[in-house]
């Protein structure tokens, strides 16, 4: 694209948003072309805000023409490159910063219609201010938009009781490469009407087209919560906490934390939580519990505790009395990402294996690492309750960062490799993005792949839809 070309591209993008919505001094929007852990730096043409679905889908329609690529980034919290243009800078971001009405709140349905710009926080506060609950939920939910977590089927901390995003949305509206607009944007729980349109879109991570609104799944406002946080001696016995939590509690458990003495001990280490135990233990767990009944769910919660004392489960707990505590126990698990940030470089891998072979996945990819690399530290934790273990890897004490995490592709092929065997994903919440796209082309099995790039080919013939990605 030569100047003339860009110059003429910029002129026609203004002309739809506006000039104050299209910007094109790197300065103005240079955290837009960085992701979270600095692993992909890109270009861009320019940052360009739609204020509606239409604007969306005229900038689409006239990128289509032009055969400019188009970038879709929400809160820009993802962490494999999916948001980040290429290094050409002939590239658009579309932001969707300025789509951000929550359109409707149906009680009767459960069911909020929410823009893609909405951020986490906000949809979870509308919710609320209707006595509902939003359960989506994760550590980046103040800056994750509604469009991100429906683009890249988000999990979080809650899915053991609600599910991933898919399961959280009745409908889309989206803005196809050559402009036309899918509305979709259904409340209804039942609807076979031929093949479910909004499942294209929840997980395709911008490639099929723009997610500019979702109809979103509601829940009855907990009148209860108990939480505790517990010390154990392995991940087997984690699961057993676990299957007697269920027995006593049931549905009611609505998070379900497996925590690693590495990772406990780095947060504490750093200052960024307190520990909630007196006593150190091999592995922790962080239960939590909600009812829609006010009474009963604390005695209930708390003998579920005993029993597990009783059976040499649970070696200690401390149950958090007020909404304080609850925070400082919450504050000790979502800020393990940042502790390891300052032990070094961090390998990570988002894995999911059956839940009954997490505590394999972990024995096995340990050791498998440890030999692989003397002296690395693993961190693991994560979402036992769903099979969904975040296995990073910091650097030994002492060792070179970049030299450690230039090994990043090799490390991968070790604890992947320990996934495959069990017959786990390599890509449990976070997605594909660009860091592993190459992986899913080699492990992802032939028939798969091809309806993937088929429906790719039939949406996006000319390929402007987040080029470089996923597939």
């Amino acid at each position: 694209m030569n100047a003339s070309e860009r110059k003429e591209a910029v002129a026609a993008l203004e002309s739809i948003v506006g000039a104050r919505h299209a910007l094109t001094d790197p300065a103005l929007f240079a955290g837009a072309l960085i992701e979270p852990r600095g692993l992909f730096h890109g270009k861009a043409l320019a940052f360009v805000r739609p204020g509606s679905a239409e604007e969306a889908a005229r900038v689409a329609a006239y990128c289509n023409a032009a055969r400019i690529g188009i970038v879709p980034q929400g809160g820009n919290t993802g962490l494999l490159g999916g948001q980040t243009p290429d290094e050409t800078g002939e590239q658009i971001i579309l932001s969707t910063q300025r789509l951000k009405a929550v359109r409707e709140v149906d009680r009767d349905a459960e069911v909020m219609i929410c823009e893609a710009g909405v951020t986490l926080t906000e949809a979870q506060a509308a919710a609320a201010a209707h006595d509902r609950l939003f359960p989506l939920s994760l550590a980046a939910e103040g800056t994750a938009t509604v469009g991100g977590a429906v683009s890249t089927n988000a999990g979080g901390v809650t899915v053991i009781a609600y599910g991933n995003a898919r399961e959280l949305v009745t409908g889309v509206e989206a803005v196809l490469a050559d402009g036309r607009i899918v509305h979709a944007l259904s409340k209804l729980r039942k609807d076979n009407t031929g093949y479910d349109v909004k499942d294209l879109f929840v997980g395709s991570e911008g490639t099929l087209g723009i997610v500019t609104a979702a109809s979103l799944r509601l829940f009855a406002n907990p009148r209860a919560r108990a939480t505790a946080f517990v010390g154990l001696a392995s991940p087997e016995r984690a699961l057993e906490l676990l299957a007697l939590a269920r027995e006593r509690l049931g549905a009611q458990v609505t998070s379900f934390e497996l925590i690693s003495r590495s990772a406990h001990d780095f947060t504490v280490k750093h200052g960024l939580a307190r520990a909630p135990l007196t006593s150190q233990h091999s592995w922790y767990v962080l239960i939590e519990a909600a009812s829609q009944i006010p009474h009963g769910l604390d005695q209930a919660f708390g003998e579920s505790l005993e029993a597990g004392l009783a059976r040499g489960i649970v070696e200690d707990a401390a149950v958090a009395a007020s909404l304080e505590q609850r925070r400082d126990l919450w504050s000790l698990r979502e800020s393990i990402p940042e502790a390891q940030i300052r032990e070094g470089g961090s390998i990570k891998h988002d894995v999911s294996v059956a839940v009954g072979d997490a505590p394999r996945l972990i024995d096995e990819a340990t050791r498998a690492v440890e030999a692989f690399a003397p002296g690395a530290r693993v961190v693991a934790f994560g979402h036992l309750g769903d099979g969904n273990i975040h296995f990073n890897v910091s650097q030994p004490i002492g060792a070179d960062k970049e030299m450690f995490l230039s090994r990043w592709d090799a490390m991968n092929g070790v604890v992947h490799g320990v996934v495959a065997r069990l017959g786990g994903s390599f890509a449990a919440e976070h997605g594909i993005g660009r860091l592993k796209r190459e992986l899913l082309a080699r492990t992802k099995d032939a028939a798969s792949l091809a309806i993937m790039r088929a429906v790719k080919a039939a949406l996006d013939p000319t390929g402007v839809m987040n080029p470089g990605k996923v597939l």
